[in-house]
């Protein structure tokens, strides 16, 4: 444990990726298997589930030492995290922790055995039993030990290093290509010896693992025209749906979300599809709900039914049916086609699902679609074809290099993501509640709301970013001079401020007080030109659904 808090703190006082790469390499050079596999999981995010509450640790806190529950609170308001809060005060509260008989064995256990025995064997215990194994497990760590420990604890542990920095670090230690890694952890990755040696296998000896899919290629922003004639990219639609990869292999089907999810049993009928397929393919799309002799998919809020089912009933079934529109083909015949030009794969792509069964009774028709190419032969051109979206009920157009390869993550330069532009309302500002982590003293989670009829503010949306630095300062300086209730964390405040206010899209919903979803809200500037009286209307919001 004591190797990983230090791993920890390096990472978290290190701005430099080279810094915290070779911090990584050395960890694991230096630790054992079983303590490097479970720090790759926790590294990874995937440290698993909460084991204890943050409230029952303040509780065990404030049960063994003499501060006061308000004194607590008061430096949990400057924190923001309780196991944080903890991790500053315990050797303050209780000195005499420090030095307890046996406690250093306990703080030098390995890491597994703190994930895999001390830290479940303590969260299975309840009452007092509970605290005193909790606070036996504190006796002996330092701060950042202790911060570590109750973190791990509560499931919240957040290293603050992305995938890429890990993988970087595996690869120079490993000696291995960071893409064969990056493909080796696609699926989800076990916490044990051995999957950790599978994934650091030379290149030639690693297992073939059936249901593993591709890592996903993401497209950026588009900023500006891309380089060379527009002839030699490939447009699509950008549909609002669930990225997806569609797979046959050793007779099994597997339907994976960009999330590393397996969701085929939410969409049984895009499994019965893929029998249509050869063993050894791979697609590569979008998941949507798109009725039967429409010739567009349906609102996202139709897909956000089917998602998270374990078994969706017929009626379910029958009035948000899915499609797998695809837009890639990553494999065929067991090949890996990635390397090759997307002029190749499309064409491959084309073949591939024009040779499938037509007929209507055919297992696949209507659920594996071929993504429309769109014509585009001059620059000219791509605007308007961006406005057009709405029309397709597309979020905007995919542009894609012919020449391109199926690449892993984000690489700028092949795909570009044009979407069109997002809807916009001016709000009032009703409540703001204070930030968590580095912003837990500001004031950074807003709810707006928006005129009704009667002349009513109502609550529309809530939103956590677009405001700068400078402007999250004035803006919390404010809201502490405007206060006109306090609900626990929640303030109100006097509205007066109006924001203006972009998201993605709206749909109905009975949750919500003002019959209204928000897609994707967010800040688009504060509107300080403008009184609050002149902020928009729910009848202006109900025109937007309408378009």
């Amino acid at each position: 444990m004591r190797r990983f808090a230090a791993l920890y703190t390096a990472l978290d006082g290190s701005s430099g990726s080279n810094a915290r790469v070779q911090a990584l390499v050395a960890y694991f050079s230096e630790v054992d298997a079983p303590d490097a596999a479970w720090a790759l999981h926790v590294l990874l995010g995937k440290q698993g589930k909460r084991l204890i509450t943050g409230r029952r640790l303040r509780q065990i806190c404030l049960e063994g030492s003499p501060l006061p529950e308000w004194l607590f609170d008061d430096c949990y308001a400057q924190v923001g995290d309780s196991a944080e809060t903890i991790a500053l005060l315990w050797r303050q509260l209780a000195p005499e922790a420090a030095e307890a008989p046996g406690g250093s064995d306990v703080a030098a256990a390995p890491l597994h055995s703190w994930m895999e025995q001390l830290l479940p064997a303590a969260a299975a215990l309840e009452g007092d039993a509970q605290a005193d194994a909790v606070r036996h497990l504190w006796r002996g760590l330092s701060p950042a030990e202790l911060l570590v420990a109750n973190k791990l604890l509560t499931g919240g542990l957040r290293v603050g290093v992305g995938q890429g920095l890990v993988l970087r670090a595996l690869a120079q230690f490993s000696g291995l290509e960071q893409a064969l890694l990056q493909h080796r952890l696609m699926g989800g990755f076990t916490p044990s010896p051995f999957a950790y040696g599978a994934l650091l296998a030379p290149a030639d000896q690693a297992a073939t693992v059936p249901s593993r899919p591709y890592p996903f290629f993401l497209a950026s922003p588009l900023e500006q025209q891309p380089a060379g004639p527009a002839s030699d990219w490939q447009a699509e639609w950008k549909f609002d749906g669930i990225r997806g990869q569609l797979i046959r292999r050793a007779n099994e089907f597997y339907l994976w979300s960009r999330g590393e999810e397996l969701i085929g049993a939410a969409f049984p009928e895009l499994l019965d599809a893929a029998r249509c397929l050869a063993n050894g393919t791979v697609l590569d799309g979008e998941i949507l709900v798109w009725p039967a002799g429409s010739d567009q998919p349906a609102p996202f809020a139709q897909l956000q039914r089917r998602l998270g089912r374990k078994a969706p009933g017929r009626k379910l079934l029958a009035e948000c049916p899915a499609t797998f529109v695809a837009y890639d083909l990553l494999e065929l015949g067991g090949d890996d086609l990635r390397q090759r030009p997307l002029s190749q794969r499309r064409s491959a792509l084309e073949e591939l699902l024009q040779s499938l069964p037509q007929a209507a009774s055919a297992p696949a028709a209507g659920l594996l679609r071929l993504s429309p190419r769109l014509h585009l032969t001059a620059w000219e051109q791509l605007e308007p074809l961006r406005q057009q979206a709405a029309s397709a009920a597309a979020e905007g157009l995919m542009l894609k290099a012919l020449a391109s390869p199926y690449l892993a993550g984000r690489r700028r330069g092949h795909w570009w993501k044009h979407k069109r532009d997002p809807f916009t309302l001016d709000a009032v500002l009703l409540y703001a509640q204070a930030g968590s982590g580095r912003r837990a003293n500001l004031f950074t989670d807003y709810t707006f709301g928006l005129w009704n009829a009667e002349g009513e503010l109502v609550s529309f949306a809530k939103a956590y970013s677009g405001l700068n630095d400078g402007e999250i300062t004035a803006l919390d300086r404010w809201i502490r001079s405007h206060t006109s209730e306090r609900f626990g964390p929640v303030r109100a405040v006097q509205p007066l401020q109006v924001f203006e206010l972009a998201f993605e899209g709206l749909q109905r919903s009975s949750r919500h007080k003002s019959g209204i979803a928000v897609r994707f809200p967010r800040i688009a500037r504060w509107r300080q030109d403008k009184p609050a009286a002149e902020a928009d209307t729910l009848a202006s919001a109900l025109e937007l659904l309408e378009q």
